[in-house]
């Protein structure tokens, strides 16, 4: 396999400040080479010429993100997280003062919230500045991005197909340069399916790590299994966001300081020499298509000629499948008591399953959760003593058709459940671990991406060895011009 450099990629005809990698914009607005008005500027160009073709961001709020330019200069450039006036994106499931937040849902459709999320306020004050919102399923639930209020968000590679949920916006947004960085959240996938699709990286971080705002009921599953991540272009980018994201907020339970080593240093000083395990199937309880399963073994290869070691293990997972549903099927309950009826009766019909299936849970299923949760923590805590990280497929197939809703087949494997088709982002969800997804190589000209799985609280090994197999492989890809459909 050659290296991704060399892969024949889509054309880019985008301005040249969306070419850049986000910490590439930083270092010339440190510099003074180039202002944040220009910046700005750029990525309004970009997304007027293509948001027609992919439908990522619906929402821009130019007028905000202009007036905010003034109170860039109060950001401290000796934080690591400093953006400097730098344009990034928010997921459509997260509130920005002012600004139109609609969780894909009818029930929502003109809710403005007086107020921004915490990991909001903290991007700003850090130079951040909030261009728009970007496209998610609706209520974030799903792999793949439409909702009744702004339709389909296309995959930039292919406009015909889906771009992973529920961060499929931010991904396909980052994918065409629209943004440099995009934030998304994650429970069953949905920053790292999104970024094997459009060929970007996402890290779902540790929970805690990232400080969002709760709401009773309407937060309770992001206590924990539910999180907000970074989403770039690169691994260094998404070291880059990690930093701006992460705080300390002592009204959040899970709460926790940043590191005193910057991710970004971390990603510098990455070296080839990583120790990975390999888990094609996860135990065999997942399915994968042939033209993944190839592409991530030729990666791997090169990441052993580079000095690294792979070997094929995988820890006991018993009871994995069985945990992530009860644990999801509580948070939707949850959810559902606290969700005005106004609100919920315009829910889709796999909303309305998995809420029904929580309900369906006695207290017995649900203490044996939280017990296997630990269990499997504790095998995953033990395992990744002996390697640095654990990787595997991002997703078991490549992306199908915009129109369909969720895969029930892969690689002649019948799926029965919605989810079913997302396995591979369980692991990471239910023990709590840090997981990143980075694109590793092309199939049939579209992106194919690998998980890696990190120790508890661990972001910075984990970007350390992500680096390491992107530097393998010939990575990072750059960003690309929508291909219509057959081209």
């Amino acid at each position: 396999m050659a290296d991704m450099a060399d892969l024949l990629q889509p054309a880019f005809t985008g301005p040249e400040l969306c070419r850049l990698e986000a910490h590439e914009a930083v270092e010339l607005l440190r510099r003074g080479e180039v202002s944040p008005r220009e910046l700005l500027d750029a990525a309004l160009e970009r997304i007027a010429a293509v948001e027609p073709a992919i439908n990522a961001m619906p929402t821009i709020c130019a007028e905000r993100a202009a007036a905010a330019l003034d109170d860039v200069g109060a950001a401290d450039p000796a934080d690591p997280g400093w953006l400097g006036g730098l344009p990034v994106g928010i997921k459509d499931l997260d509130r920005v003062k002012g600004v139109r937040c609609t969780y894909g849902t009818p029930g929502l459709a003109d809710y403005v919230p007086d107020f921004s999320d915490r990991f909001v306020e903290l991007l700003e004050s850090r130079g951040g500045i909030v261009l728009g919102k970007t496209n998610t399923p609706e209520m974030g639930a799903g792999g793949n991005t439409f909702n009744p209020v702004f339709g389909h968000t296309r995959n930039p590679w292919n406009v015909a197909l889906n771009p992973g949920g529920s961060s499929g916006g931010a991904a396909a947004a980052l994918a065409t340069g629209e943004t440099w960085l995009s934030q998304g959240s994650d429970h069953g996938g949905s920053l790292r399916t999104p970024a094997a699709y459009c060929g970007v990286v996402g890290l779902r971080p540790t929970p805690g790590r990232v400080p969002t705002t709760l709401v009773a009921g309407a937060s309770a599953s992001r206590i924990t299994e539910g999180v907000m991540g970074p989403m770039a272009r690169s691994v260094r980018d998404c070291a880059l966001f990690l930093d701006a994201l992460s705080g300390f907020d002592p009204r959040l339970p899970a709460s926790f300081p940043p590191p005193d080593t910057p991710f970004q240093q971390a990603v510098v000083e990455a070296g080839p020499k990583v120790r990975i395990a390999y888990a094609p199937d996860l135990g065999g309880i997942c399915p994968v298509e042939p033209a993944i399963a190839t592409v991530l073994a030729e990666a791997l290869g090169k990441v052993e000629a580079a000095g690294g070691s792979v070997d094929d293990a995988c820890p006991d997972l018993t009871g994995l499948i069985e945990t992530y549903y009860a644990l999801r099927g509580l948070g939707f309950v949850a959810r559902d008591l606290a969700m005005p009826k106004s609100v919920s009766r315009h829910f889709k019909d796999t909303i309305r399953q998995g809420t029904e299936f929580g309900r369906s849970l006695g207290a017995e299923d649900i203490a044996r959760a939280y017990v296997d949760a630990t269990t499997l923590f504790l095998r995953m805590a033990d395992f990744l003593d002996r390697f640095d990280v654990l990787a595997c497929p991002t997703v078991g197939c490549m992306p199908r058709a915009a129109e369909i809703e969720w895969i029930d087949e892969i690689n002649g494997v019948r799926l029965d459940n919605y989810m079913d088709w997302l396995r591979f982002a369980f692991l990471a969800t239910t023990t709590g671990l840090p997981a990143i997804s980075l694109p590793v190589g092309l199939a049939d000209g579209l992106p194919v991406g690998l998980q890696l799985i990190g120790p508890p609280r661990g972001e910075g090994k984990l970007l350390a060895v992500a680096r390491a197999v992107e530097m393998a492989v010939g990575g990072p890809l750059g960003p690309i011009d929508p291909v219509a459909a057959g081209a």
